[in-house]
């Protein structure tokens, strides 16, 4: 095996890769794209455009009819404003939900004042739900889901905590104060309701929370960039597991479990319903009229006896996919940062690249640093796959002798071949091996450069200012194509055919091609590996060349 069709194989295998993510993109379950909108028309609206199917909103509790029609209140100062130190949102007083999320410090575009959107109202809904459902339950009344009450229309944090409470009561004597409470340099959270009993009877109350989302726009991801955009849940017994637009549109979910957690999706940033993990849960989905999907937890259903106070409390997180914070929140959230099968590789390999980075305060130099650290540990196989490389290249006269004597005969040849390579004691699969035990780790630093939200908008040198997106002057992959080019060169072939030649010479051509729209940081991986790589090259070499090799 040559190292030209190692550089076959390895491009095949990516281009075969990718092909199979965009064949999933087309044909498989189809995420659906964000859509923005501006701030300015969702306030003037005051209310969220899902109105439609407010009727289909609330969930169906343990023991309780399918919701009626709720009541509207398009009273544009029913929407309250809270701002944190990392978070702006909106929440209607109708149901407390939350109809936008803006993440301040994350901006749309590098260098932009317009920060990100990751729950929005207007024509692409997003939004964070709850509220109190059962038979005394508030969301589940007749009149519809209740409009709480605040003493404010604007909140804003000034020191490490911020509670906001929305008040509702009815002529019967129940009263349930909503309580969010956030927290500095948090995106979870605290959504707790207070619910007193004055009423003389016992008060049945089941809370839920869930995510609702419009499914009917296009996935901004590509053969390149392939992102998951969607729903996603975890039980008891699966730590992790996605729950696509298409899924929830073929069949409800409803799992029962211990703990768990429901959420929904995009490149760097996820929304979760996290319930109390102590208690068992009920993990459930709807499609609402073919345009929302809905995920969600139903929690257990609660009795308060007449003079009782008692406080149910779920949390909502809204923000970027920090697996360090994450896993402190729930039991498999940290896995919303897809690696795909390779997540037993990606993660080590992202802690590695985290340490690399408080250590040079540079994710370019990080990912400089990485790439060394895995070659070097990798360097065994590399000179295991050179070697036996040379070998067959020795090999390759007594090769050609035997298909000029057998070349009819493909019994006999291969035959002739096995005791040939038994006699030089030469492994005929030892080039290819090590490139596959090589391969992913390739893919798994893939996944890590792709996925992590820390190399967003991250700066390296000069024209690189944002790793995550391609190189705008195109110069990562016109090194990296000389770089694979150099690599082709500094090996003598045996490869006769002038096709097998022409292939092999178009090859870094044709990669450097698929390296224009890859993350730079990406590039910058595959450009430093192959200059390491030469460097490598040349050792084994003329280690072989002092011991008669060549």
């Amino acid at each position: 095996m040559e190292s030209q069709r190692s550089f076959l194989i390895i491009g095949l295998a990516l281009v075969s890769f990718l092909l199979w993510q965009q064949w999933q993109k087309e044909y498989g379950p189809q995420p659906v794209q964000q859509v923005q909108t501006e701030q300015a028309e969702q306030v003037s609206q005051g209310v969220p455009s899902f109105e439609d199917a407010q009727s289909e909103d609330v969930p169906t509790g343990d023991s309780m009819p399918a919701a009626k029609p709720m009541a509207s209140a398009s009273n544009a100062n029913r929407i309250i404003e809270v701002k944190t130190d990392g978070l702006d949102l909106r929440i209607d007083l109708l149901g407390g939900d939350v109809i936008t999320a803006d993440l301040l410090k994350f901006p749309v575009t590098q260098g932009s004042e317009e920060p990100y959107s990751l729950l929005r109202s207007g024509n692409g809904l997003y939004v964070a739900q709850s509220g109190l459902i059962g038979a005394n339950g508030p969301d589940a009344s007749s009149s519809g889901r209740p409009v709480y009450r605040t003493e404010s229309n604007f909140y804003e944090m000034t020191g490490d905590t911020l509670e906001v409470p929305l008040v509702w009561k009815n002529d019967q004597g129940l009263t349930v104060t909503k309580t969010f409470i956030f927290k500095k340099d948090h995106y979870e959270v605290a959504v707790n309701y207070t619910v007193q009993n004055n009423s003389g009877a016992v008060a049945n109350v089941q809370q839920y929370a869930q995510l609702k989302q419009v499914i009917d726009a296009e996935d901004d991801g590509n053969m390149f960039m392939p992102t998951y955009r969607g729903a996603a849940y975890s039980t008891e017994d699966d730590r992790y597991q996605k729950y696509t637009f298409d899924d929830i549109e073929d069949d409800k979910l409803r799992e029962t479990t211990k703990a768990g957690w429901a959420g929904m999706l995009e490149h760097y940033f996820v929304s979760a319903w996290v319930p109390p993990q102590d208690q068992v849960n009920t993990i459930y989905s709807r499609n609402i009229s073919n345009q929302y999907a809905v995920i969600g937890v139903l929690m257990p259903a609660a009795a308060i006896n007449s003079g009782e106070t008692k406080t149910l409390s779920s949390t909502l997180y809204m923000g970027p996919k920090d697996q360090e914070k994450l896993v402190q929140i729930a039991r498999g959230l940290d896995l919303t940062v897809d690696y795909g099968i390779l997540w037993w590789i990606s993660q080590p390999l992202f802690s590695l690249l985290t340490f690399l980075h408080s250590l040079v305060n540079n994710w370019g130099v990080a990912i400089i640093l990485i790439t060394i650290v895995v070659k070097g540990a990798m360097y065994w196989l590399t000179k295991k796959q050179y070697e036996s490389m040379a070998r067959m290249r020795n090999l390759a006269p007594k090769m050609q002798q035997l298909k000029d004597r057998f070349g009819d005969d493909r019994q006999k040849m291969s035959q002739s071949m096995m005791e040939l390579y038994k006699k030089e004691k030469v492994n005929p699969m030892g080039g290819c091996l090590p490139l596959v035990l090589q391969m992913p780790i390739f893919l798994a630093l893939y996944w890590v450069l792709m996925e992590s939200v820390e190399l967003r908008h991250a700066d390296f040198a000069l024209w690189i200012t944002d790793l995550s997106v391609k190189d705008p002057y195109f110069v990562l992959p016109i090194l990296t194509g000389a770089s694979m080019y150099l690599l082709q060169k500094l090996q003598p072939t045996t490869i006769t055919d002038p096709m097998q030649q022409k292939i092999m010479q178009f090859m870094p051509v044709a990669m450097s091609v698929f390296f224009l729209w890859f993350p730079a940081g990406l590039v910058l991986y595959w450009l430093v590996s192959n200059i390491i790589t030469l460097v490598q090259a040349k050792m084994i070499y003329a280690s072989m060349e002092k011991r008669g090799i060549k």
